[in-house]
């Protein structure tokens, strides 16, 4: 570095006398170049400071004393200029070993939380879930049982990325632990509770609805822990209901037991199952309200369930420009006979 500013020194200096003497525009060309060296070469603004400083004293012998202090008042502010610059290639690398490192584990969460949609006859499913940023904290899963019945979870975890991932993985391996004869969802959730509760930090916690469809009796049992209330469309009369469940989110206390509710759906109903990112869409500073999602899924209820929650998605992702502001989680389950 000294070599660089060595080098240049002596054509600074003239370049100075030169500015300073007729303003000369060849001047301002000529210390461009020398810059454009001292950038190359990485020199620290301190460094040109004290050249310039050293530069003044020669070009000027009678420089007055206010004029001395304030250029070393510049050199001294300079000095912690220059260190903070020394660091900027440090947390850029350090930035990009983490973006490197949230891919790996976003891939990882892809794979671990995947879950297969379902063939279930007499029974039109779609589902889309879409991460706000790269770590989805929103989950769904289905499983599907021997006599052809069909659990569903989703869930949204209080607290977004890695550790959101982790907890997520931990509750799908959970539920695939348990025996199919104890899917009833209240049984679920207690025991999803505490595993929640013993495992989980405190400052996270979880909400969950967890619905357990029953094509033989045309029924669906679902039970709540604290989540977004999801929807009934009742196809004969042409409108939609709140599903009322309610339930203390997971993780709180490990004592907590969980209200079974019931619904039958007929031909052509649909039962509506979110996250708070669908819910809570903005338009501008306006926070959606749950008339427009409804009035929205109406629009395209005449699509196939999958084409539906598409066609939801696409519209509120158009009405954000395409910022989500949260993770977004829409499942339809339409009876079609």
């Amino acid at each position: 570095m000294e070599d660089v500013i060595g080098k240049n020194a002596a054509n600074y200096k003239e370049l100075l006398r030169s500015y300073m003497e007729s303003q000369d525009e060849q001047a301002l060309y000529g210390v461009e170049k020398v810059s454009k060296a001292f950038i190359q070469n990485n020199i620290l603004p301190e460094e040109i400071v004290n050249l310039h400083i050293q530069s003044m004293s020669e070009v000027h012998k009678d420089l007055s004393d206010e004029y001395k202090h304030s250029m070393n008042f510049l050199l001294e502010a300079m000095i912690f200029y220059g260190l903070a610059m020394q660091e900027i290639p440090l947390l850029k690398e350090e930035k990009h070993v983490l973006q490197s490192e949230i891919s790996v584990a976003a891939s990882m969460q892809e794979t671990l939380l995947g879950t297969t949609k379902p063939s279930i006859e007499g029974l039109d499913i779609g589902v889309i879930s879409v991460p706000a940023h790269q770590m989805n904290g929103d989950y769904h899963h289905f499983i599907k049982g021997k006599d052809g019945s069909l659990g569903i979870a989703i869930a949204d975890v209080v607290g977004k990325g890695i550790p959101a991932a982790l907890c997520m993985s931990m509750i799908k391996y959970a539920m695939d632990s348990y025996p199919e004869e104890s899917m009833s969802p209240q049984s679920i959730l207690r025991n999803l509770n505490r595993v929640v509760e013993r495992n989980v930090d405190p400052s996270m916690f979880i909400t969950m609805c967890y619905a357990h469809y029953i094509p033989s009796e045309s029924k669906l049992r679902y039970s709540s822990a604290g989540h977004e209330p999801g929807y009934y469309y009742n196809a004969q009369t042409d409108s939609f209901h709140e599903i009322e469940a309610k339930g203390l989110v997971l993780g709180v206390s490990p004592d907590t037991e969980y209200k079974q509710y019931e619904q039958s759906i007929n031909k052509d109903d649909m039962v509506i199952l979110l996250t708070d990112g669908v819910t809570e869409c903005r338009d501008g500073d306006r926070f959606i309200d749950s008339n427009e999602v409804l009035g929205i899924i109406r629009k395209y209820a005449h699509l196939p369930a999958q084409e539906m929650v598409d066609s939801v998605f696409k519209h509120f992702e158009r009405l954000q420009d395409f910022q989500l502001r949260d993770d977004f989680t829409l499942l339809i389950l339409r009876k079609d006979v």
